[in-house]
């Protein structure tokens, strides 16, 4: 697309906030070493989860850190499908295939896909293809279960994550908490999920599950950056500092 002019321009101080989507570790041990978010798309499980952040936060914290911006932001966030009821049954029927369309298409654009624009159909591809690529359905809609990333069968592993009751997602978000992620970022919109499902998910969300997590958000958050402030400063000490924009005059510009 041709260049285009942004206006008007950041002011905020800090600059906003740099981030960068991953879905290796690696990617994500670089986000540390540049002192920016790191935004996983791997549906990692809790467990996994906090050695990504001990390795993220060990690295940000050590003189391997060089911010890319002039600023740190140290944050880790995970991608979760999303799918709220008070009948598990329901949230499953309503919000799985979704979930399970949206991970088999990062799958088939960025890894095992072959794709020819106006002709694949990936959705009929991914309901012939889905359970190889850890989208079994059967899998991940038993019910009952302490959610994870995955649900597990037999050695198989299928995606679930929070597609169920407030009390089930609750305890998931509780988990990530629990290893250090800063934030899940919950994805509803995809596959054929349709909009007043999402909406009452969302809402039945906000009303049973976020509270809890809210009342401490900020405190939580504040502490972090007590703790980081030294580590933050000192990454920053490391970087070059800006460069000098070039002088601007009116002849100078009448010439370009």
């Amino acid at each position: 697309m041709p260049q285009r002019n942004v206006v008007p321009k950041p002011l905020q101080k800090p600059h906003p906030p740099l981030w960068v989507a991953c879905s290796r570790r690696d990617t994500i041990h670089l986000a540390a070493q540049k002192g920016i978010g790191a935004l996983s798309f791997s549906f990692i499980e809790p467990s996994e989860a906090r050695r990504w952040v001990d390795d993220y936060y060990d690295t940000l914290q050590s003189d391997d850190c060089v911010p890319g911006g002039f600023a740190v932001n140290p944050n880790l966030a995970v991608v979760v499908p999303l799918m709220c009821h008070h009948d598990e049954e329901t949230a499953i029927e309503r919000g799985l295939d979704g979930a399970h369309f949206f991970g088999y298409s990062l799958g088939h654009y960025y890894i095992f896909g072959t794709h020819q624009p106006g002709v694949t159909n990936v959705w009929e591809e991914f309901q012939q293809n889905r359970s190889r690529f850890g989208f079994d359905r059967n899998v991940a809609a038993q019910t009952g279960q302490v959610l994870g990333a995955q649900l597990f069968q037999q050695g198989l592993g299928s995606l679930r994550g929070a597609i169920g009751t407030p009390d089930q997602i609750r305890q998931l978000v509780r988990s990530y908490a629990e290893c250090g992620v800063d934030q899940i970022v919950f994805v509803s919109q995809a596959g054929h999920n349709q909009h007043e499902h999402i909406c009452e998910s969302l809402e039945l969300f906000g009303k049973e599950v976020l509270p809890e997590f809210a009342e401490t958000a900020d405190e939580t958050e504040k502490a972090k950056l007590e703790r980081l402030g030294p580590a933050m400063e000192a990454a920053l000490a490391r970087r070059e500092p800006p460069r000098p924009a070039p002088p601007y005059t009116l002849a100078a510009a009448m010439q370009v």
